[in-house]
């Protein structure tokens, strides 16, 4: 298939391009920019006029849900609500049941994404069996079944010598320890972070501490393996100032953030709403604004959706009983450019999409998050000026619950390009 599209204006972070131009499609990858190749036939025009051209979307945390929790969402939602929401590759955490520490179970992970024909899925390995934090996973294994890299999800690693054996491993072999750094005691059974409105609720916080704390064991343990880490999800101002001294020093250290951690504090609770249970806790405005702040000096790397559908029986308890998570891979767009928004001008817009684009596809390895000739054509389509409210009947995945419920939020994905073929349009 030959597709061609016309007048749109096409930002790509990677190379710095920000300027209306013509992308020529061909085989499945991108042919030419601006001026169309010898012999070129368009087969499917696409007139993208007042749109904007990315990158396909690039998504560091995105669970499935499958193997094992298919009530909660299947890979058929998910990875079509990633393509509404112009994710077109996505890494998504070991914590299905059961989880991913066997070859077997990832390469049919990834067998059945692949039947789909919509988004890239790139799997992360159990760290350790079980998720047990115990005995260390057959890395090399899981390596070669398609994974690219190994985490503990939400389960600490009680033992520090056996994640300092699980380090010192990955870095002779030079595979990426992906951890959320939560001390295993600290804030245990917490459900929001410790502060007056906590207090107020009468829920039981998690302290920033447990944060730090655990940011300065794995330090130390980096320090002594040269393994190379990368942090999910921060989520506090203590936490981010770590992380920039650990740069400074010169540790192979990479980090993201939560998307609804750039907007949202402990406030938007509210009266116990649920919507708002996350993992980790939504915390200070000064937590807030300090994630804002690394993310332009360039201490967080990345934005992700942190996509975790949960069912409504599952939502629909009291706070401290519901189950953490919320949906974002349809808003992840949406909510990356209203971050810019809001920002009056200090954030430019290819800034904000070089975080979902280019920023998480370089950290991973990945050849995509580009406009390139001759690369892939992963592309996402959307109109800026267009605003769209968040309901739940409007959401494609299977979960349906989000503190964003009633907002209206900016930016709505017109086409979704995989590998140079239409997975979503509304045009």
């Amino acid at each position: 298939m030959n597709l061609h599209i016309k007048n749109g204006r096409v930002i790509d972070p990677a190379s710095g391009l920000d300027e209306v131009k013509d992308i020529f499609i061909s085989a499945g990858k991108i042919a030419s920019l601006g001026l169309p190749p010898a012999d070129f036939t368009a087969t499917q025009t696409i007139d993208a006029s007042g749109l904007i051209v990315t990158p396909g979307l690039v998504d560091l945390s995105a669970r499935l849900r499958e193997p094992g929790f298919e009530y909660k969402a299947t890979l058929e939602s998910e990875l079509q609500a990633a393509m509404r929401g112009g994710v077109t590759s996505l890494v998504c955490p070991p914590d299905t049941d059961p989880v991913l520490d066997e070859a077997g179970l990832v390469e049919m992970l990834k067998q059945r994404a692949k039947m789909q024909h919509k988004a890239n899925v790139y799997p992360l390995g159990a760290l350790t069996v079980g998720l047990k934090g115990q005995n260390l996973t057959e890395m090399a294994a899981l390596t070669a079944a398609g994974c690219v890299g190994f985490s503990q999800a939400e389960e600490a690693i009680v033992d520090t010598n056996v994640l300092q054996r699980a380090l010192s491993y990955a870095a002779t072999f030079g595979y990426t320890v992906w951890l959320r750094p939560q001390d295993a005691f600290v804030g245990k059974g917490g459900v929001a972070h410790s502060g007056p409105l906590a207090s107020r609720l009468g829920l039981s916080g998690v302290p920033v501490m447990a944060e730090t704390i655990a940011l300065h064991t794995l330090f130390e343990l980096m320090r002594a393996t040269g393994a190379r880490v990368h942090l999910c999800r921060i989520s506090s101002a203590a936490g981010l100032e770590l992380i920039r001294q650990a740069k400074k020093e010169g540790l192979p250290l990479t980090c993201d953030v939560g998307v609804h951690h750039v907007h949202l504090t402990d406030t938007d609770i509210g009266y116990f709403d649920s919507n708002a249970r996350l993992t980790p806790p939504l915390r200070s405005q000064r937590d807030r604004d300090a994630i804002s702040a690394a993310l332009v000096d360039g201490t967080v790397d990345a934005i992700c959706s942190d996509h975790t559908p949960v069912d409504d029986d599952e939502k629909a308890l009291p706070f401290a009983e519901a189950s953490p998570g919320a949906t974002g891979l349809e808003l992840l767009l949406s909510l990356v450019v209203k971050w810019s928004d809001d920002s009056r001008g200090a954030i430019g817009l290819a800034h904000a999409i070089a975080k979902i684009t280019r920023d998480p596809a370089g950290l991973v390895g990945l050849v995509c998050g580009q406009v390139k000739v001759g690369e892939a054509a992963d592309l996402c389509i959307f109109d800026p000026s267009a605003r769209w409210m968040v309901k739940a009947d409007a959401l494609v995945s299977q979960g349906k619950h989000t503190p964003f419920l009633g907002y209206e939020l900016p930016a709505v994905v017109k086409a979704t390009i995989v590998h140079g073929r239409i997975a979503y349009s509304s045009m």
